[in-house]
């Protein structure tokens, strides 16, 4: 990791196509200001970590809900007694 000091004003250079430049610094923060292509995604990396933690857990299921979606599913596979299956004959008897 590189550190460097900066003062309000004064930019830094990350390869040919982005400017970061110290705005303002208050207390225990900085604000800067990125200048990038917007081809480039810039992203806090907190707000990523939730993100990802918050995918993760959604795709997490505990097992009753995986049980009660197995047995939704099984329920769901198996016919009602008022269905009646077609033939493949019953499809060939409409009229010409």
């Amino acid at each position: 990791m590189l550190v460097l000091s900066r003062r309000v004003g004064e930019k830094l250079l990350i390869g040919d196509d982005i400017v970061i430049t110290i705005i303002d610094t208050r207390g225990d923060g900085v604000r800067i200001g990125i200048d990038a292509p917007r081809s480039m995604r810039v992203n806090r990396a907190e707000v990523v970590e939730a993100v990802q933690a918050s995918n993760i857990a959604a795709t997490t299921v505990d097992d009753d809900t995986q049980a009660a979606l197995i047995a939704l599913v099984s329920q769901a596979a198996k016919p009602t007694s008022t269905e009646t299956p077609s033939t493949p004959a019953d499809e060939d008897s409409s009229p010409a």
